[in-house]
């Protein structure tokens, strides 16, 4: 099955209050341990901003190269994410929206390509269409 990303930027998320968060706390937990219940969960986690970000790394003459900043300069940071496995779009599209309703923050989905399946070589998926 596809893999999908569901994610959002921090910067996408309105101010919140310690409780108002508590709140969007525990109902994505539940709908967290729904999708590990219907199997579709990979990986899911949160509460990233600019101030999580540990470390960039870069390769120079085949070596990691280091740095306590970003690797770029930007405006917008990764707020959290889940990762899923489902059979196609539309499911992956009624996760997202879940999540989307909880929280009430916008969700951004992506469609993971298969092992191999690079920017030229069209996904299995799309081969199917």
């Amino acid at each position: 099955m596809p893999e999908y990303l569901i994610s959002f930027n921090d910067e996408w998320v309105a101010e919140h209050t310690p409780e108002q968060i508590d709140r969007k706390a525990v109902a994505s937990r539940a709908l967290i341990q729904e999708m590990r219940e219907a199997g579709v969960l990979r990986f899911a986690n949160g509460g990233l901003d600019r101030s999580t970000a540990l470390c960039s790394v870069r390769a120079a003459d085949g070596e990691p190269v280091f740095a306590d900043a970003p690797a770029v300069e930007r405006d917008e940071y990764l707020g959290g994410f889940t990762v899923i496995d489902v059979p196609d779009d539309e499911t992956a599209r009624h996760w997202a929206g879940r999540l989307a309703v909880v929280l009430d923050w916008p969700q951004e989905v992506h469609r993971f390509r298969g092992p191999g399946e690079g920017a030229s070589r069209p996904s299995a998926q799309e081969g199917q269409r």
